[in-house]
């Protein structure tokens, strides 16, 4: 067994906070290869987790040839194949079930940490795709470095370091890696912004990169400081509603409003659940005329009873006193 020499690498970790033993989501690409490899080389005990999701006919085959060479580098290695549901977002619900089965295997190998490769470009374009989609100084924040989901601590050590060095540092040591033929459908925002958007910015001479990635930190300062005014305003979880004061929603700045409705849309539905710009427009809409009876949402209904705005699921019976 011959784990390969990446050179140069020393700086990719240095600021990271990591335990000897920890999982890397591994799909086979650059990326991800380079991660597993530069935590191995630097004395980490990795355990390679990949999940395929079955969108080609050669996934299966992809899987089986990664875990030869995993175990060509004397890296643990394991593998799931999913089976996604409904196909209305693919992207979304691959997510989700990649999520579980790693939640799966963290409780089986009792491990707590999981590392991600997305890197700085990763940053720029997510940033990217969703100030298009609409988003506000939350979403624009980008990915953060390490966030807790269910019982995994999910870290990004190298969402400071550019896809080109990566490759560099691969070539340099001799290594390929697989590239996922889905990463070139353009019918995928996010690979129309690679392969489309990003190219012709640069023909201006300007780096989207750096653009974006100036952006996600101005986003993460405003963030900040918008979180620290809705921190104010307490909202409370009653029978699976979310309540928060009416004349203190009512009276904030808008950009406060909407994180308010994001937090109570959290609440009831757990993290990561948002209300979409739309929905967002509509209970802005609604205000505006007084906050009279209540409207639908996505999956659940904004409503006001006495000094209370409420915000419960479809699903919920309403107790007479919020009626």
């Amino acid at each position: 067994m011959r784990l390969p020499n990446l050179i140069g690498t020393d700086h990719w970790l240095a600021a990271a906070q990591l335990p000897q033993r920890l999982a890397v989501g591994y799909s086979g690409g650059a990326d991800s290869t380079a991660l597993l490899l530069a935590l191995a080389a630097h004395g980490y005990e990795v355990v390679a987790w990949h999940v395929d999701h079955g969108w080609h006919t050669d996934s299966a085959a992809v899987a089986d040839a990664l875990q030869l060479r995993a175990a060509s580098w004397g890296i643990e290695f394991h593998q799931a194949r999913v089976h996604l549901r409904s196909g209305k977002n693919r992207e979304a619900e691959a997510r989700k079930a990649r999520f579980e089965q790693f939640s799966l295997w963290a409780a089986e190998q009792h491990i707590s940490t999981l590392c991600l490769a997305q890197q700085r470009d990763d940053q720029a374009e997510t940033v990217c795709m969703r100030l298009l989609q609409g988003a506000g100084p939350a979403g624009c924040s980008g990915m953060r470095e390490q966030r807790v989901r269910g019982n995994l601590n999910i870290l990004r050590p190298l969402l400071h370091i550019e896809r080109a060095e990566l490759i560099r540092a691969l070539d340099a040591a001799g290594v390929d890696w697989y590239e996922d033929a889905s990463n070139s459908d353009t019918t995928l925002l996010r690979n129309r912004i690679r392969h489309e958007l990003f190219p012709a910015v640069r023909e201006k001479g300007i780096n989207p990169t750096d653009l974006f990635c100036r952006w996600q930190l101005q986003a993460e300062h405003l963030s900040t400081r918008l979180n620290l005014l809705a921190d104010k305003v307490a909202l409370d979880l009653r029978q699976g509603i979310a309540v928060v004061d009416w004349e203190a929603w009512k009276t904030s700045p808008r950009a406060v409003r909407a994180m308010l409705l994001q937090r109570m849309s959290a609440s009831v539905f757990g993290e990561g659940t948002v209300l979409g710009r739309r929905h967002i427009l509509l209970a802005e809409e609604w205000r505006r005329q007084g906050g009279r009876q209540g409207i639908d949402l996505s999956r659940c209904r904004l409503f006001r009873s006495r000094e209370s705005l409420h915000l419960a699921p479809v699903t919920v019976s309403l107790p007479l006193k919020l009626r």
